[in-house]
Order: structure tokens, then sequence, then C-alpha cells
């Protein structure tokens, strides 16, 4: 590409880091968990959600069991404040939860802050200020020292302002554009700024280590917040907070690493909703923990009821290919994955397994409140043999045999390409009734009656009806289907060998019927059949006669 000259690195690495974070292989139990929907999500949006909507979605988040929630900015707007004011006068924000709210480091704007605040039990003043070199030369034109000033007059102006305001208010602390600013000067800022608030173990201050850009590979950021965790002041006291932006993609990484390097909390929002490429996804972050074994403390287990409601308020929509959440993730159309996923499956239940291990899904659908023959197994020109039985035997009930299942695979397969679209499962099932069930034409058997003959013989006596003449035609054989088989045989003049017969009971509603599966050979090539009918004789005729008219249609 062009103009690659004009980029260049814009974040400073800490130079000869521990890197004890490298040798933890997993994180071993959830953060604190803060959403920011309602405030960072919110101001990405075209159209800000109405105060009816973030009351809703506030309930949807504190359903979802997030402890921790910023509702807004109240000094930013009438809507943010009324709010704000909402939540706490109508007493929606239930004890164990605490909101959130954030301010710059000017006076005005803290003073509104805590009077949006006047009457709540808990609250996280969140106060922040510009730290990067780019913002610092380009933005506001002032020395370190100057930036640091800035963020001590907002810390004793917070400090002030609790003082005189009944209720109980932790304070949090952001160098914005973390990711941008000199290691060193980060921790002096936010050591600066420690210092006026004297964290204490019943007093402890949030430092936010903000993601704000993110201009490195993850394992630089964990690097960052290791040397935070090393150097900052009361770090006993002190929570460490992570906001990861997605700009380079790396929001989920950034977090799981700075995790492992010593952060204690994750601000983020559902779907990774947020300012340009989003904040990071907590579904995905909370989930990847989850699939390891880990309780993330946040319950996702309806979530398509969750991107419902998340779709409607934002306007937004959950892109298909999400982790977890998206409509197609857990979709297979690849026969190959199909066919995995359907043994993987028949394991499980023939080995009662108590972990989940299956071939191309991380996590139980059922444990997102996703449907296995709704969301699983999707039928397209590219499905094969074992992703179309397993919906046939999920989804219907019917056991298709092992060698019939490349015969229905195909035709499905054909129909598909044909249409160029994906099949429904209503769609699927109407194309194996239409092509092996009950099949009575061109020949038709209306009427079979048997008689028991010496040493295990059955006679049959079979009324048929073939190319406009009706007969009765009688033989003998080992079975009923075969003493049929043989009549057939010697009616038409045709040699075929019964070589599949299989049989279950298919429950249908309330009731059960009876289903037979026939495969008729002849010259190497097998003709499949399938009989349904209320009496397990009559099902298995039906079998072989819709194998036999299959047969013949193609002589």
């Amino acid at each position: 590409m062009k103009h690659v000259e004009q980029y260049a690195p814009q974040f400073f690495p800490v130079q000869n880091p521990p890197m004890r974070w490298a040798s933890k292989n997993i994180i071993e139990k959830a953060p604190i968990w803060c959403s920011v929907d309602l405030r960072d999500g919110n101001q990405a949006l075209i159209t800000p959600m109405s105060l009816e909507e973030k009351l809703e979605f506030f309930k949807v988040l504190v359903q979802i069991g997030f402890k921790e929630i910023e509702i807004g900015f109240p000094a930013a707007s009438e809507t943010e404040y009324e709010f704000c004011r909402t939540l706490i006068e109508q007493d929606m924000i239930p004890d164990d939860v605490t909101i959130q709210v954030l301010t710059q480091a000017r006076e005005h704007i803290i003073a509104k802050t805590f009077e949006a605040l006047k009457g709540a039990k808990h609250a996280i003043v969140h106060l922040y200020n510009s730290t990067s070199v780019a913002q610092r030369e380009q933005v506001f034109k002032k020395s370190k020292e100057d930036i640091i000033k800035i963020a001590q007059l907002g810390a004793e102006l917070c400090k002030t302002y609790r003082e005189k305001t009944p209720g109980h208010f932790q304070f949090e602390y952001s160098p914005e554009s973390f990711t941008g600013t000199e290691p060193e000067f980060a921790l002096e800022i936010c050591n600066a700024v420690l210092k006026i608030w004297e964290p204490t173990p019943e007093d402890k201050v949030i430092i936010n280590l903000p993601v704000t850009v993110s201009h490195s590979m993850p394992h630089v950021y964990a690097n960052q917040v290791e040397y935070m965790n090393d150097h900052l002041y009361k770090r006993e006291n002190v929570v460490i907070s992570l906001h990861p932006h997605n700009d380079r993609g790396c929001a989920v990484a950034d977090s799981e690493l700075g995790l492992l390097a010593g952060g204690d909390r994750i601000e983020g929002t559902l779907f990774g909703n947020g300012e340009r490429t989003g904040n990071v996804d907590i579904v995905t972050l909370a989930l990847n923990m989850y699939s390891q074994g880990v309780d993330p403390e946040l319950d996702f287990s309806n979530m398509p009821a969750i991107v419902e409601i998340y779709e409607r308020v934002t306007r937004m929509r959950v892109y298909e290919r999400s982790p977890y959440s998206g409509q197609l993730v857990f979709a297979a159309f690849s026969g190959s994955h199909q066919d995995a996923i359907a043994k993987g499956m028949h394991w499980r239940e023939e080995h009662d397994c108590k972990q989940w291990n299956v071939p191309y899904l991380p996590i139980n659908p059922e444990d997102v409140g996703r449907v296995y023959e709704a969301d699983v197994i999707r039928i397209n020109s590219q499905s094969g043999k074992g992703g179309v039985s397993y919906l046939m035997e999920t989804k219907f009930g019917y056991h298709i045999p092992v060698k019939m299942r490349e015969s229905l695979g195909y035709l499905v397969k054909g129909v598909s390409d044909h249409a160029h679209k994906e099949l429904l499962p209503e769609e699927v099932l109407q194309i194996f009734r239409e092509h092996y069930v009950n099949i009575e034409i061109p020949i038709a058997l209306p009427e079979v009656h048997y008689t028991q003959k010496a040493d295990g013989v059955i006679g049959a006596s079979v009324t048929i009806s073939y190319a406009g003449k009706t007969e009765v035609i009688q033989a003998d054989g080992n079975g009923r289907l075969d003493a049929v088989s043989n009549a057939v045989k010697a009616y038409l003049d045709m040699e075929f060998a019964l070589t599949t017969y299989t049989e279950h009971a298919l429950e249908v509603h309330s009731n059960s019927k009876a289903v037979a599966y026939v495969g008729l050979e002849k010259d190497g090539k097998t003709y499949w059949g399938v009989g349904v009918h209320s009496d397990i004789i009559n099902s298995s005729i039906s079998a072989f006669l819709s194998a036999l008219n299959a047969l013949v249609c193609e002589q």
C-alpha cells in the first residue's frame, strides 16, 4: 500500500518487562465487571437511547448480573442527568448494584455530577483527563506538569464535593489514552491522584488503564499493565481496571492478557458496542472464561432475548459471526463438520460425558439458549449426509440407516444447489417424504395376506396393480417381507436383493407409529424406500414397495 512510510508505532513499551503474566494459562476467576453500554456505548449510537430505552436496558444489565453499571455523563446532557435522577428517585438501583458516572476535571462539571448523584446509596465517580503525547502536544498544548495539575485539581474537587454530598462514593481515575502515554508518566500522574485520595481497604480507588486507542499488540499492553501493577501507590488498596477499545481487533486479547498481568476489573459493553470499532465485547470475554470451566458470574443463558433487546434499543445489530452471540456461530453447513458434530453428540450420549468436548462446538449451544436443530445443523448445497441425517433424527425422529444416508444427502444437496438457497428443516422433511415414504406409483400392493406353513415358511397372497392391470400373485418365503419380495420378483421377472432392513418406533405428536427402511440392490446400485404406518408389518411392506418403485422407475 502507498504512504506506509507515514506510519510508525505510537506506543511506549516497558523496558525489560518481567512478563510474569506469560507463564499463566487461564484467567482463574471472574473480574469485576462494569458495563459501560449506557454511556460509552450510548454515545456511539447514531440515535442515542431515549430515557425509556435506557431504563429498559439498565434492567437487562442488572438481570445479567452486572454489579457496576456506568449510566452516563450527567453533566453532558439533560437526558443523561434525568436518567441518573430517575434511577435514584424511583429506587430502581438494587442495593448490590453500584452506578458509575463520568466527569472531566472541571469544577462546574464535577459540581453537576455530584448534584445528579444526591440520594444514591452507592456510586462511582469516574474522573479522567488525557495524558498521551498526541493529546498533550496537539490538543491541550500543555506540559506534563500542567497535565498532572489538571488531574490533581479534579481529584481535590471530587474529594471536596464528596464530603458535602450525602451518600457513599468511590473514586476512579483514568489517564485517558493510557496506551499512547509513556508508562513512567502514566504512573506518575496516577500516583499523584492516589496521594490525594489516599485509598484504604474500606475506600479503595479504581485506577482505570484504558486502551483509548489501540496502538500495539496485546502483549505490549499486558507489560504496561504489569508495570503499573508493580508500582502503583498503595497498590493493595487499588483496583486496576481495564477499558480496551478495539481499533486493532485486539480488545478481547488485550483484556485477557491485561487480567493475567494484574487487572482486577473490566469496563466493556455487550457485543462490543462503542466509539469507532467499539469496546471490548463482554459477552465474548465472559464466555471465553465459561468455555474453560470458570464461572464468569454473568448470565448469558438466554442469548436470543438479550440480542433482541440490544438490537431494538440501540438500533444496531449483532453480526452473524460474533462469537457466541451471532446467528451463525454454532451453525455447521459443511458436510464434514456436520458429520463430526453428529458423531460427537452421539458419543456423548453413549458415554454419559460429564464435560463438554464436541468437535467444532466450543460450548453447548443450549447453554446460551440456542436450539440444536434450528441453530447447529443448517442445510444447503455444502451439507453432507451426516448433517442431514442428524437433522432428521433430532428434529423429526427418523433414524436413517447408515447405508441410506449418502442417498438422502445427495438428494437434499441437489435440491439446495438447484434452488441456490438454504433449506429449512421442514423442506428437508418434505423432500424425504416425496422421494422415499409410502410411494405407491407405478406399482401398488392394495392387499397382502399371509399364511403360516410348515418349517417356519410364510406364504403370501399379494394383490398387485401395475401398468393398468390388477392381479393376485402368490409366493413363499422365510418371512413375510421375503415372501412378498419373491412374489413380486416372479411377477416382474426381475432379480434384486433385499440388502437392508431396519425399523423403529416413530413418535409423531402423541401417536406412535412404526417406520421401516428397506434397501433393494440391483446391478450394484441400492434403491431406498421408507414405510410409515401404525402397524409394523404394513410399514415394512410400504418401505419395500417404495424401494421397488424407485428401482422400477429407473429401469
